[in-house]
């Protein structure tokens, strides 16, 4: 969603910018300077390849807490584990130095069930098969139930980062 924001604004200054929406990169070995991943899976091998020597790599993911307290409502909650240190540990066994590599949790809340609800169907993996008026409606009910604050929903929000940098 942001590479074309980002293309428009730094082909003024001759910056080429693409766009890739795989794990294998189709892009020639050692051609880039940098690469930022937001939130897309991502293969160490192929971002350590496409980058050029003393290029970085620069990505914010979803941490493993992120909404664990749906987790007791919906058991088929996605868990992609320790993502931060498979992701650290790929880039090491890469070659590449990893520079930072910070976990953050915050609260947040959220208007209402309406809200949650519409981030739960534009993320699908999420939650498998989520079905808001069928059979997730029940488990829906009874999570507003339970966590419903005054503030609205609260659940934590987990982010990592990761800076690295190929040196070979």
């Amino acid at each position: 969603m942001n590479a074309p924001i980002a293309k428009r604004r730094l082909s003024r200054r001759e910056v080429d910018v693409v766009r890739a929406h795989s794990l294998r990169l189709p892009f020639h070995s050692g051609a880039f300077d940098l690469v930022l991943d937001r939130h897309e899976e991502l293969d160490p091998n192929e971002v350590h390849r496409v980058l050029r020597r003393g290029g970085s790599l620069l990505t914010q993911q979803i941490g493993e807490n992120e909404w664990n307290e749906l987790r007791p409502f919906f058991p088929r909650m996605q868990d992609f584990g320790p993502l931060l240190d498979r992701y650290v540990s790929g880039l090491q066994q890469t070659g590449m130095t990893v520079a930072v590599a910070k976990a953050h949790d915050f609260r947040s809340a959220y208007r209402g069930l309406g809200e949650l609800v519409y981030l739960l169907c534009i993320s699908p993996w999420t939650i498998p098969d989520f079905d808001p008026l069928g059979k997730d409606l029940a488990a829906l009910l009874h999570m507003e139930d339970r966590l419903a604050a005054r503030e609205g929903l609260i659940l934590t929000e987990s982010r990592f980062i990761i800076e690295a940098r190929k040196t070979t």
